[in-house]
Parts: C-alpha cells; structure tokens; sequence
C-alpha cells in the first residue's frame, strides 16, 4: 500500500467524540478502541484524571450510529479490579453472539500492568461480566494496550510490553504478537516492533491500528525520550519478510499542533463504501487530550 493511498488520521477534518473531563494537563478522554457490528459503532476509551486526582479511573462502553454521537451503554471502574490505573481497552462481539471487554489494569505500587478481559451476553452487561485475566505479565514485563482482530476464529493480539528489569527505565515500549483459538488463552509469538535508534521512537515503539493485514501495515504511536511519556505521536510501520514490523522512514509521524503534541492511541475502522474512519487521543490547546474523530474516503 503506497503512502498517497493509505487511509490515515486527519487532525484538520476531526470532530470531538468525547472531551476531556476537565481542563489542563493530565485530563484525557481516550485510549479508544472501535468496532463496527452490523452498522453500529461500539467504542471503549478509558477516561483519566491527573496523577494526583487518581489517572485512569474507569473505562466507559459506549454505541453509535452514525460514529459521531454516543450513547454510554456501561462504564466500568478501576477500583472494581484492584487497580490503581486503567489504559486503553478493546471491545468486541464474539463470534458466539455475545461480548467481550478487554482491560489495561495497573498493579498498584508498581510499574506492573496486566490485560483482563470482562464476557457477558450483552454489553449492558459487561460491568459484571465473568473476568479472566488473559495476560499476567510477571515481575520482567508489564503487559496493557492490546489491538485484537478475530477472523475466521483466529484470534490475533499485539500487546505492548515495558520491561521491569531496570528500575526508573520502565517506561520504555516494545510490541508482541500473540495468537488465540478463543481470545482468552493466548501464545505469544514473539517481539515485532521495536524503537528506531536515533529516531522519534527510540524509547517506545506501540502497534494501535492494523490497517491492512495482507500485507500487514499498522500505525503505532511512540516518543523519543523519557519525559515524553503519555505526549506520544503516530507513525507507521509495515512487515519485513521476517515478519517483524519496521517503521516507514518516508512517513511523518502525526502530532498535535497543541501544548504536549500527543496524537496517539490511533484505532481504524473500516467501512462498508471503502471509507475508513479513525478515532485517536490528541492534545490540546490547554494540555488536556480529547477522542477525536476523523473519516479517510477512499
């Protein structure tokens, strides 16, 4: 796929999804994932607060139908888990009928994080879903953030992983990919995408969006330094014959023209006419980071 034809994120032509909740530095509304289920547009984004007034405090489920005006349908919140933080989610009908909700948990007092996933037969329901933990991470790596497709009953995962093995360098980013028959047990299948030395992503490198699976193109969204975490930007990345991805050298990562610049956690959903239409975090003017929307046609 040639860049002049690659669907992308269009910050000039984008309507907020959902605002902040609050003003200033901290406040973010996003970490989206979208899905499309016969017509309907099923959102998850996580809703966050500054450090000091509690991060990521609950995960929200909301639908659509047109992609633009949403109706919260459940919300889901981190002390409910033990958690002292959320990040992004993913939702999906499965492909018996029902649904499942997966979560981003921080452990409290430490850098670990863990993936739990929520089933239940409607969305409504999710909130008191049947949890199974489905990636536990362990004392070496943190696990959050999962994309997810299924087809044809595969099920296919991309995770970020911060390793733990040095203290104050936890922030750092790799991706991994993993593979599932039914999206709760899940074999990993190794690293595919790492930093770029010397690069806007040296020090974190995380696959948001498939954009074409055959050949497989993805946006991701990395930073290039420590303090530029949680202000990360969007690139793109396509599979080398090894299947490892590699970053496109000829693609300007997206950013915001606002305060931090983060344009990140980009998701894509493909539409019946061609069209794609991308749902991603972004900075604004007064620090805060709102879910916006934009539509690519064809």
């Amino acid at each position: 796929m040639a860049l002049d034809t690659l669907p992308l994120p269009d910050l000039t032509d984008a309507d907020v999804v959902v605002p902040a909740p609050g003003a200033g530095a901290g406040n973010w509304a996003g970490a989206a994932s979208v899905t499309l289920v016969d017509g309907t547009f099923w959102l998850a984004y996580r809703l966050r607060r500054p450090l000091h007034a509690g991060r990521g405090v609950a995960t929200v489920v909301a639908r659509s139908e047109d992609g633009l005006d949403f109706t919260r349908v459940t919300e889901v919140f981190r002390d409910d888990f033990g958690a002292e933080s959320f990040e992004r989610p993913s939702v999906h009908r499965r492909p018996d009928g029902g649904w499942r909700l997966y979560l981003s948990c921080a452990t409290p007092g430490s850098k670990h994080w863990w993936i739990e996933a929520l089933d239940a037969d409607r969305p409504e329901d999710l909130a008191g879903g049947r949890r199974t933990v489905v990636l536990a991470g362990d004392d070496s790596v943190a696990v959050k953030d999962p994309v997810i497709t299924e087809r044809d009953g595969r099920w296919e995962m991309w995770a970020c992983e911060h390793p733990l093995t040095e203290a104050g360098e936890e922030d750092r980013m790799t991706t991994s990919y993993l593979t599932s028959d039914d999206g709760l047990r899940w074999v990993r299948q190794g690293t595919v995408l790492l930093p770029t030395p010397g690069s806007w992503d040296e020090r974190g490198a995380r696959v948001t969006a498939v954009l074409s699976h055959d050949p497989l193109v993805v946006l991701y969204d990395g930073r290039p330094t420590a303090q530029d975490n949680w202000h990360e930007t969007t690139g793109l990345a396509r599979a080398g014959t090894d299947g490892v991805l590699v970053a496109d050298a000829a693609f300007a990562p997206l950013r915001s023209p606002h305060s931090d610049g983060a344009l990140r956690y980009a998701s894509a959903v493909p539409l019946p006419d061609g069209s794609t239409r991308f749902y991603f975090e972004v900075a604004r003017p007064d620090g805060a980071h709102d879910l916006v929307t934009s539509l690519s046609r064809p």
